[in-house]
Parts: C-alpha cells; sequence; structure tokens
C-alpha cells in the first residue's frame, strides 16, 4: 500500500496536478478498490469452505436420523445369543453387503453362523448408527465393515470436490473409526474391507451406458481403499482387499463380475466369499 501512496505523490509532483484534496480522493479510492478484492477473495474462500461444510454436515446428519435402526429389529431379537464356541461373524454395509442374500450367501458360507446385516443405499453415517442394534448386541466374534461407496457418490452429487475436500473426507473416515472402535471396546475383531471398484460398461433395460465413475470416481475409491489399508495396519484390524481381486486393466469393475458396473452378480460374490473367508481366518489367528 505505501508503495502505491509514494507512486501516487510522485506523479502528482511530476505533472503538478493534484491538489492535496484530488491526492486524498485518489488515495480513499486505493484503499477502498483493494479493501474490496480482499472481501470478493475471503467470500469465495468462505464459499467454498461452506459448501465443503455443508456436505460434511449432511453426513453427519444421516447419523442423526438413522431411518433404518428398525429394519432388523425383529429379526434380532429371534437370534438366540451365540454358544461358547460358536463363532459368529456379522457382515455390516451396504447394498453390496445386503444383496449377497440374494446370490447366495447363505451356500457360500454353508453352516457358518454368519448374519448378513446390509442395507442397500446407506451412507457410513446410518450404518454407524445402527452398528449396537445390528452388530454388537448380536454378540459375535467377528465384524466385517464393508461401506463407503455411497458417501462417495452423496459427496460428488452434492460438491463437485467429492471426498477430494478433507471435511468431507474425514467425515467418512470418522465414521468407519467409530465402528472400529465401538467393535474393539466390546471385544469383537475388525475386519475392514476396501471398497469395490465401478465400471462403466453396463447398459440399462433401455440401452443406454450406465455412467458409474461419474459419481464414484475410481481415484476417490482408491484414496479411500489406501486410508482404509493404513488404519487397518496401524490399529490391528485385517484388510479385507476386494479390490484387487475385482479390477480390470482399465481400473474398471471386471465386466462378468457384475450387471449394473456397482453391485456383483454372482461370479463376482463367488470372488468375494473365498476371499472374505481367507481375512476372518486371519483375523481369527491374529487374535490368539
Amino acid at each position: 500500500m505505501l508503495r502505491f501512496l509514494h507512486l501516487v505523490i510522485e506523479t502528482a509532483q511530476r505533472i503538478g496536478s493534484l491538489t492535496l484534496s484530488k491526492l486524498f480522493t485518489l488515495f480513499s479510492i486505493l484503499l477502498l478498490s483493494t479493501a474490496a478484492a480482499s472481501i470478493q477473495s475471503c467470500t469465495l474462500q468462505s464459499r467454498g469452505d461452506a459448501e465443503a461444510n455443508a456436505v460434511a454436515a449432511q453426513l453427519e446428519s444421516r447419523r442423526k436420523d438413522c431411518p433404518s435402526l428398525s429394519t432388523f429389529r425383529e429379526s434380532n431379537a429371534k437370534l438366540p445369543l451365540p454358544t461358547k464356541d460358536e463363532t459368529r461373524v456379522v457382515f455390516h454395509g451396504n447394498s453390496i453387503t445386503a444383496l449377497w442374500a440374494d446370490h447366495g450367501f447363505g451356500m457360500f458360507f454353508l453352516g457358518k453362523p454368519y448374519i448378513n446385516r446390509g442395507i442397500s443405499g446407506e451412507l457410513t453415517s446410518v450404518i454407524l448408527c445402527r452398528f449396537r442394534s445390528d452388530v454388537i448386541a448380536l454378540r459375535p466374534s467377528v465384524v466385517v465393515i464393508l461401506a463407503g461407496t455411497n458417501d462417495i457418490k452423496f459427496a460428488n452429487v452434492h460438491d463437485v470436490a467429492g471426498i477430494t475436500r478433507p471435511t468431507t473426507f474425514q467425515a467418512i473416515t470418522d465414521n468407519l473409526v467409530s465402528m472400529a472402535e465401538l467393535a474393539r471396546a466390546n471385544d469383537i475383531i475388525v475386519v475392514l474391507s476396501s471398497l469395490l471398484p465401478v465400471s462403466d460398461y453396463e447398459r440399462d433395460k433401455d440401452g443406454k451406458q450406465i455412467i458409474r465413475t461419474a459419481h464414484r470416481s475410481p481415484d476417490q475409491i482408491k484414496a479411500l481403499n489406501e486410508w482404509i489399508k493404513e488404519y487397518a495396519a496401524r490399529n490391528g484390524h485385517t484388510y479385507l482387499d476386494y479390490h484387487s481381486a475385482m479390477i480390470d486393466e482399465k481400473g474398471f469393475l471386471r465386466d462378468e463380475l457384475s450387471d449394473d458396473g456397482l453391485h456383483p452378480n454372482d461370479n463376482g460374490y463367488a470372488v468375494m466369499a473365498p476371499l472374505a473367508q481367507q481375512a476372518l481366518a486371519t483375523a481369527q489367528r491374529s487374535k490368539r
């Protein structure tokens, strides 16, 4: 600012055309212009921060609403407590877990006390909300958590930055951490699953291409998976890597493993089942 003032004074001295009054007026205009530019810059930054905080707040608000808290209430009430020698496992998550029930969940894990507590469309905040009633209350030995893909979609729909904003990313990871900590506090072994890749290969019933990557960026899926893997290693949990076994050379969900580019089909779940079983065995060995 002083440099600008000196410049004005020097110019006035050269041309001798500015009175003190005019010089003061010119300097005031310069001050106001600089202040306006500063305010505009702060406003743009504040707007970006507001958008990021709004997405994080919306993600959090879903936990408070918890619309599906009663979905499994009746089923849970009918379940007896596990026997002394029973290794009960709860698969907890969204539609990818839920739809496994229609693709041979019981057959893949025949005779095993494995319980499916997936609900379609849920964000990590809601999956956390029902963690006590749908996991802890069932007294499992192990919980397999698969969650986060819907959060990525939600974030990208509401903010062009998606989960690349730190506040949004942390809102998701905080929910995963809370579930893991709740499990550990209740002596439940934790298996944290990677998100599955998605693809744009499939078409809807009208022949229109289904673009999954628009709202579920492969890079954002990879970033969240890297965080999950690192967090699991740092905290003594088991990481279940579905992603590496289901991705193709283009970075998409392998075409033969899904009919809609998002959810596994029979072939997809056939890949997932042995990986889950292997992770469960590893998790239980680490507990001994």
